[in-house]
């Protein structure tokens, strides 16, 4: 992997990231937001800043047994369906800043392409076989019912409304005959089992391979590590990879006009189509010299850590993920998000508050549920975006900028080494560690603790000035007045670099404040971060506040606002 410091520039390589493919069934709330599309886009958006040559992926999932019920429920055909809530979710992350290079969909002719070639080359390597497996069949409905249409008890936790294939309280994966008390989630009646022909594949016989290569994995969390070595301790089985649905990709093999491939094994491969919609060059992607970086909820760790690699080997042409970054869920004020309860914060609503997406950006960057589930708390937001946000990142850059411009006219010169003193040195010193600290934990997928470092940044930039004091110096000395306003103009240039993959809408804000050339994300504009520079004479734009702190009355307004989910039904009907 490239590794970065201040004297080694980065090994600017491909890197392919992807954020798991969301269901199309609903629209999104914060959780979703933080569970993969917002760290994987500043994981995509340092990359590119660093000098790689990144690919940013995503798209919805609208395969499946998720997607007709959804439809269903409201009364419309899939394709009107999707249609519509495709554009709610490219909407939203858009507003949030989330940079994909190609925002596709798996209802593309080219991803089912994509998925009968994938498929076909599997079997073509013998790791395809028939057989066959119970189904449930729904008297009432006349159909057999794919898993998602089976709700039950979990055998694992005793959740009362298990899905057939995932159990989402305890995110157990579950072959629907392990349900109890199994039952219709349409029409709520009974089922019965009966045998129907699928095709599987062969995860015994990928076992020793996919077992090897797990064990190699040493930049992985400990728990996503963990849980895929405890799927093959436990013993991996043929797994059925169609279903009988309507709707999906169609299996290309005789016999088998009625069934599809089931999603877990089409939705992944997405990340294959969607690179060949974003480059012309995507099998130097996918089968050369690349870093592939999955970004994935928890509930989606198995297949990504067990399922999704297995494949790769079986299809025995491309690369395998370099790290997949598994993330917990975010929970809200001491509970679940619910849209029944319009309990959570619901993204559409967002789009109609007035606070900058960036705020949001900053809080939820803090809140990532890394390692362990996290909390979205109002109080909490509110006290961290105004202290820490505001207080001490905002604050710096406009006491900088703003002193500059009153006091010396927005002009400044840049200090020379040999005026440098021992506090000013020190001063840079620090400034260099804490953008290779910085560095070093994006390049981990460590995206909490890389905020955290530019937060100490601003705060060790707010401690010299204090320290300096130039306020003072312009009477006594204003030579060095201008040296000190020069060491902290420098250290918001870099903080804008390092800071652009979090705050992307405010960093173009400071460089524009800055007067600096081109753009603070330009391909290649990190490694000017490490150090404190500008050009030797350098007159600065009129400074402005970044943000305005948030007050009590607005939270209310906010709380009562973003927790009214929309109806579906009247999302159809506008």
């Amino acid at each position: 992997m490239a590794k970065s410091t201040g004297d080694i520039k980065l090994v600017k390589k491909k890197r392919l990231v992807t954020a798991a493919l969301p269901y199309i069934n609903n629209i999104p709330h914060l959780g979703h937001i933080v569970g993969s599309h917002l760290p994987a886009d500043i994981f995509a958006r340092y990359s590119r800043t660093a000098g790689y040559d990144t690919i940013f992926v995503g798209g919805t999932d609208e395969n499946g047994s998720t997607s007709e019920i959804a439809a269903s429920k409201i009364g419309v055909d899939l394709q009107t369906f999707s249609d519509k809530l495709h554009k709610e979710h490219a909407k939203i992350y858009k507003w949030f800043g989330i940079s994909y290079d190609t925002f596709s969909r798996t209802s593309k002719p080219i991803h089912h392409k994509t998925v009968r070639d994938f498929f076909k080359q599997m079997k073509k390597n013998g790791f395809i076989k028939e057989g066959t497996m119970k189904v449930f069949y729904s008297p009432k409905e006349d159909r057999f019912l794919p898993d998602r249409y089976i709700i039950g008890n979990c055998p694992k936790c005793g959740y009362e409304n298990a899905n057939g294939d995932q159990c989402e309280k305890c995110t157990s994966v579950l072959d629907p005959a392990q349900l109890e008390n199994p039952r219709s989630s349409i029409s709520g009646g009974e089922v019965e089992i009966r045998n129907s022909k699928h095709l599987f594949i062969r995860l015994d016989k990928l076992s020793p391979k996919l077992e090897k290569w797990i064990k190699t994995q040493s930049q992985w969390r400990k728990q996503v590590i963990n849980l895929a070595k405890g799927w093959i301790k436990e013993g991996l089985r043929p797994r059925a990879i169609t279903r009988d649905l309507k709707h999906g990709v169609p299996v290309p093999l005789a016999g088998y006009k009625d069934k599809v491939f089931y999603v877990w094994f089409d939705a992944p491969i997405g990340y294959v189509s969607a690179t060949k919609e974003a480059r012309k060059d995507w099998k130097d992607i996918w089968k050369g010299d690349t870093e592939i970086h999955n970004f994935l909820g928890k509930d989606n760790i198995p297949f990504h850590t067990i399922f999704w690699p297995a494949m790769l080997l079986g299809q025995q042409e491309f690369n395998l993920p370099t790290n997949v970054i598994g993330l917990q869920y975010l929970n809200y004020e001491g509970g679940k998000f619910s849209k029944s309860k319009q309990r959570g914060v619901f993204c559409e609503r967002l789009l109609e508050s007035k606070l900058d997406p960036d705020i949001w950006r900053a809080y939820l960057t803090q809140i990532i549920p890394e390692t362990s589930d996290s909390e979205f708390k109002w109080n909490e937001f509110q006290e961290r975006i105004n202290s820490d946000l505001i207080g001490n990142y905002g604050n710096f850059i406009n006491r900088t900028l703003s002193f500059v411009s009153s006091k010396l006219g927005g002009n400044l010169q840049i200090q020379e080494e040999n005026t440098l003193t021992k506090r000013d040195k020190k001063f840079r010193k620090d400034v260099r560690k804490r953008v290779e600290s910085i560095t070093a934990n994006i390049e981990a997928g460590e995206i909490r603790k890389g905020f955290a470092d530019i937060l100490a940044l601003s705060t060790e930039g707010n401690k010299y000035l204090t320290e300096t004091a130039p306020w003072k110096l312009l009477k006594t000395n204003p030579k060095k007045a201008n040296d000190v306003l020069a060491n902290c103009t420098g250290l918001v240039k870099t903080l804008a670099i390092v800071s652009s993959p979090y705050l992307p809408f405010s960093t173009k804000k400071i460089w524009e404040q800055l007067n600096m050339p081109g753009k603070c994300d330009t391909p290649g504009k990190w490694d000017q971060a490490y150090e404190i520079s500008l050009p030797k004479t350098h007159t600065i734009n009129k400074p402005e506040k970044l943000f305005s702190p948030i007050e009590d009355k607005e939270i209310k307004k906010l709380k009562e606002e973003t927790s009214k989910p929309t109806n579906l039904s009247e999302l159809f009907n506008k």
